[in-house]
């Protein structure tokens, strides 16, 4: 959108003003054909004119529909006015190019650079973990990995229907999700190959060890996080589905290269590259046993903190606004956050960067459908441009202009009152009307992908297992990390908290509607991963000493820097995909980040050892008609146990 200043003491009315504005349109008609104009010019419409006539606009569309004009477009358009009547003052300015314009990364990131980053940092973790070269060969199953990820990703462009394309902002995230899984797969085989090689087994046999513990982890984790990523193709929105669909393909794709290349890999070089050797290989964690027995001695006082924590955070997370951020919220500085000044101060109202186009099937009808629509209060004004770019095959396009941006938390009532006032056979489009209608279907919709992936879950943990109320704690835990995770969201980019030292912005005062829906996908999928991996050597402990508190502190004493570790691989992964030169990938890939983090410190390491503890024996009961139904042998026990005695001590954890 440009604005046009005219010289002082001139408005839309006097001599010669006229034609320079008709300059105006040929010129940008010379510089951008594909891109649709509506200016004063053209229409004569009053509500393409400032206050005191002094100044006037140019709507431009790009001709590809549901598209916002980007950077480049805004710069080419504000140049060819300039040039064409070089008296008018012109700034240019559109939503996408003021989002762009609050990066400080530049808007030249790819996929390349930012798995660089965060596989940069993934080896720097990995150095730190292994203190040999083994550190190279999770980047090595990551890289083939993704790279099978993208190729996949790229058959399923050819075959997603037209009505449903696959966002460009799939490969964003499938690259940096496939390399932090990829790793942290990779990671726990070879931390469990290393462990059974320190305990005396030849390199074959160690890797038999390995595939038959971990790899059973690893093939759990990836089913269950593969499936809470493909629940999300009940969202009709592209963007989300298309992560749906990809997720048959990222946590699998990196099991499978985990199940097979990898231990094919180990057998031929690992000795070698267990160089130089790691004198604590194998050998449990002195801090995380130390933690553990703290942690279940004093394991109601963790509770409390652990879901204190998450209570706080849910309850910042009910205050969320999801919406999309306003202009004023985007605009920070340069000369996109001028042109958006030049706007407000020559009294067009912001909503004007989001108008309302209203298809209209018969173009006789368009001069009447705009003036019915400037009666409309929420309104500023509408426009029936006339040129032939506008009408086509009898029907037309009446452009309407709102007084506050459409799809914000301030856009008020544009566009229900906007389909209330024009005829039933007109049609009423945009990107903000289409923001609203995904709300609302992408919402109505969240209901049934929280039941469908907390179903799936619970019952594939309940076998995995063999146990009913460690999957039920899952799935309650999950959620309110979810939940808690949301809450990290909110404080940051609908408060602000940090947002200028991250990337040099201000709050943007809402959170993406999309931003919810993915973390929850994914979130509640992957973090799985630090459940199964946690509880799968609880669980070998327990069996092994029939001690619920031996289980404990061995599975966490040799899980505990394991989950750490993986949770830092992923959180690199996750932080450099933060810098992407895009709002929503922005918001996802850091409430992804955090929630990573928050999940593996505060839910796995604090919470999980501290009710596990607190629920005894009752943790390993499985009744026979549960066992029955999910097809497991009959436990000798189906009573409920009596709970085991275990010291507590009230004090700090």
């Amino acid at each position: 959108m440009l604005t046009l200043n005219l010289p002082a003491g001139q408005t839309v009315r006097s001599p010669g003003v006229q034609a320079e504005l008709k300059a105006v349109d040929a010129g940008l008609a010379k510089a951008a054909p594909t891109v649709r104009t509506v200016s004063y010019a053209s229409t004569g419409s009053q509500t393409l004119v400032g206050t005191g006539g002094t100044s006037t606009i140019v709507l431009a569309y790009p001709a590809k529909e549901g598209s916002d004009i980007d950077t480049a477009s805004v710069d080419a358009l504000t140049r060819a006015a300039t040039t064409a009547a070089p008296n008018l003052t012109v700034h240019g300015t559109s939503l996408k190019a003021l989002a762009a314009g609050t990066t400080t990364s530049g808007g030249n990131s790819t996929v390349l650079g930012e798995l660089l980053i965060g596989a940069l940092g993934a080896l720097l973790v990995l150095a730190w973990v292994f203190g040999s070269f083994l550190a190279l060969l999770p980047l090595m199953m990551a890289l083939v990995s993704v790279l099978t990820m993208q190729l996949f990703i790229y058959a399923l462009s050819y075959v997603m229907p037209t009505s449903s394309p696959l966002n460009p902002a799939v490969q964003y995230i499938v690259a940096l999700l496939g390399l932090g899984l990829s790793i942290d797969y990779s990671l726990l085989v070879v931390t469990r190959w290393r462990e059974e090689r320190a305990s005396g087994k030849s390199n074959d046999e160690a890797i038999r060890a390995a595939m038959t513990r971990a790899g059973h982890s690893v093939w759990f984790s990836g089913l269950v996080a593969s499936l809470g990523l493909f629940a999300l193709i009940v969202v009709p929105n592209s963007l989300v589905r298309g992560i749906g669909i990809s997720g048959l393909f990222i946590p699998s794709t990196a099991t499978l290269v985990a199940l097979t290349l990898l231990p094919a890999v180990l057998s031929k070089v690992g000795p070698k590259m267990d160089w130089p050797r790691h004198k604590s290989a194998g050998k449990t964690s002195r801090f995380w046993t130390w933690w553990s027995e703290r942690v279940i001695r004093h394991r109601i006082v963790a509770a409390v903190v652990g879901l204190g924590i998450l209570g706080v955070l849910a309850g910042v997370a009910a205050t969320i606004n999801i919406s999309q951020p306003t202009s004023s919220a985007l605009a920070s500085s340069g000369t996109y956050t001028d042109g958006l000044h030049a706007l407000q101060g020559d009294g067009f109202p912001t909503g004007t960067l989001t108008t309302v186009p209203v298809y209209v099937p018969h173009a006789a009808d368009a001069a009447s459908v705009a003036k019915s629509l400037g009666t409309v209060s929420s309104l500023r004004g509408a426009v029936a441009p006339t040129n032939p770019a506008w009408r086509e095959g009898g029907s037309a396009v009446v452009i309407a202009v709102p007084q506050h941006e459409v799809g914000s938390s301030q856009s008020g009532s544009a566009v229900s009152d906007i389909r209330n006032t024009v005829p039933r056979t007109a049609l009423v489009g945009g990107a903000g009307a289409v923001s609203i209608d995904e709300v609302s279907s992408t919402y109505g919709a969240f209901q049934l992908l929280f039941g469908l992936v907390a179903l799936v879950t619970f019952l594939l943990l309940a076998r995995g297992l063999k146990s009913i109320l460690l999957p039920l704690k899952a799935v309650i835990l999950n959620a309110l990390s979810v939940a808690a995770s949301y809450g990290i969201l909110v404080l940051v980019f609908q408060h602000g908290f940090g947002m200028h030292a991250l990337w040099g912005t201000k709050s943007y005062g809402a959170v993406d509607v999309l931003a919810p829906v993915l973390i929850f996908g994914f979130l509640f999928g992957v973090s799985m991963d630090y459940e199964v991996f946690i509880l799968s050597r609880v669980r070998e402990g327990y069996e092994r000493t029939k001690s619920t508190h031996q289980g404990i502190v061995e599975g966490v004493s040799r899980t505990g820097r394991l989950v750490t570790n993986a949770a830092l691989i992923l959180f690199f992964a996750l932080a450099s995909l933060s810098t992407a030169n895009d709002i929503t990938v922005r918001q996802i890939a850091a409430g992804l980040a955090a929630g990573v983090l928050l999940d593996a410190v505060v839910v796995r390491m604090l919470l999980l050892p501290a009710l596990v503890s607190l629920f005894g024996k009752w943790n390993w009961w499985m009744p026979d008609w549960a066992a029955r139904l999910l097809r497991l042998p009959v436990q000798e026990l189906s009573e409920p146990p009596r709970a085991e005695r275990i010291p507590v001590t009230v004090g700090d954890v």
